[in-house]
């Protein structure tokens, strides 16, 4: 039996652990533990398929792993720390709080509609959920380090919460085509945009910390709809 063959669902499978180390963090607040995991597993999200490609074992059943393990880094985890965000400081009723769970719904909507969408081949159409997942989860680490108090007073508003968990389950399933951010193969050739792009993103993240993800996501929506207007260029 090949060794090779079971290398991409080990990856997947690592990160799969990620998230679930992700949720145990995050349902404690740490969230600083909690945002390093979740990368861990997207950073190993992004290899699975590459290595599946490179030794020509792709297969249904990596598929549906891939979607299993993104349901807990990507999907549990960013709506456990909407809730833990929603949950902090307000007088609304107990119910409230769960609405960020909306995250986790359209996460868990996104990656079973990904899996049947033969469209989604090269590209994603709507948010996909590694990038959202990075989004929600910077949010308590701004929280945590800025100095704004206009941050401060938006990020611990509930009804901006909501508002962002609304529109974070919204964008994930929307009819708006993104490029892929996977290495397709070895080499810059045919690989120029996302590598160029995860360089732009390094040189933000280096500048402005954790405040660079809302911004990197932004300008991944931004580049996009360019892109998709301009794809030769």
């Amino acid at each position: 039996m090949s060794i090779k063959k079971h290398i991409p669902n080990l990856i997947t499978l690592l990160n799969l652990l990620c998230g679930c180390i992700a949720v145990v963090f995050a349902s404690q607040s740490r969230f600083d533990l909690a945002f390093f995991f979740v990368c861990g597993g997207i950073f190993l999200d992004f290899f699975d398929g590459f290595f599946a490609r490179l030794f020509k074992v792709s297969s249904p059943l990596g598929l549906q792993l891939d979607s299993l393990a993104d349901m807990v880094t990507s999907g549990v985890t960013p709506g456990l720390v909407m809730f833990q965000l929603m949950s902090n400081g307000n007088t609304l009723p107990a119910w409230f709080p769960f609405l960020g769970f909306l995250v986790t719904l359209g996460s868990c909507y996104r990656l079973a509609n990904f899996n049947i969408d033969t469209r989604q081949t090269d590209s994603f159409i709507g948010l996909p959920t590694p990038a959202n997942a990075l989004f929600i989860m910077s949010l308590p680490l701004v929280l945590q380090h800025t100095d704004s108090l206009v941050l401060l007073e938006m990020l611990v508003n509930p009804w901006l919460l909501l508002a962002i968990s609304v529109c974070s389950a919204f964008i994930l399933n929307a009819e708006i085509p993104l490029f892929s951010l996977k290495i397709k193969k070895i080499g810059f050739k045919g690989n120029e945009l996302p590598i160029l792009f995860m360089l732009y993103a390094a040189v933000l993240l280096v500048w402005l910390t954790y405040a660079a993800l809302p911004v990197i996501i932004l300008s991944y929506i931004i580049l996009s709809v360019i892109n998709n207007k301009f794809p030769h260029r």
